[in-house]
């Protein structure tokens, strides 16, 4: 960890725990060495420092672009390792070949398979570049699934506001040549729906 990332991923930890009483279930599922992607549902704001943080090693993001906007965000973000998203669904091929060659590098990423924010709380169909993803690198797939963030910091709002955010963390998925034989776009839908499921059928315990 760059010494900017280090800092972030305390201070994330010591403030999900005062004011949102972060709890993780299931840590010990967490891949914490070679290439891997975190999947999550996405709720909030608060979701990639949470989930990132459930890892003992830095983790890549994606970001909508306009988020770098201004000298300090654009000078920040970077150093906690965002990868700018020109789209706002996240299906940026700039950005995803950027996830690829970390992936190849054996980093990890964290990809949110609904592609934005819930505007209601509920779980949002999968889009295809999670699957395009996993398709050009085969990266294990480390499921989770946040609770309580939207009611702590729901699209609509601009302050969160004190909560309880818990993440489960599912068992990790792997993906063999067989699973991508046929190709196309309609592979990378079924690949980003498998692991939509896994997080779907996570619960809090």
């Amino acid at each position: 960890m760059n010494p900017y990332y280090w800092l972030g991923y305390h201070l994330t930890k010591i403030i999900g725990r005062i004011f949102f009483r972060l709890r993780v279930v299931h840590r010990e599922r967490m891949i914490n060495h070679g290439p891997v992607i975190l999947a999550a549902n996405h709720q909030s704001y608060l979701d990639p420092p949470a989930a990132g943080s459930v890892s003992d090693r830095a983790i890549y993001f994606l970001a909508r672009r306009s988020l770098l906007d201004g000298w300090f965000m654009g000078w920040i973000l970077p150093k906690l390792n965002v990868i700018p998203v020109d789209s706002e669904t996240g299906r940026d091929r700039t950005a995803l070949k950027a996830l690829i060659r970390i992936l190849k590098a054996g980093q990890g990423t964290l990809v949110f398979p609904e592609g934005q924010r819930t505007p209601d709380g509920k779980l949002q169909p999968a889009q295809p570049g999670l699957g395009l993803v996993i398709a050009k690198t085969l990266a294990p797939v480390v499921p989770m699934r946040i609770f309580g963030a939207y009611d702590a910091w729901p699209i609509h709002k601009k302050w969160p506001r004190p909560g309880r955010v818990t993440i489960v963390v599912g068992q990790p998925i792997y993906f063999t040549q067989a699973d991508i034989e046929s190709g196309g776009k309609e592979v990378y839908q079924r690949l980003s729906q498998r692991v939509m499921d896994a997080i779907t059928a996570l619960r809090m315990e």
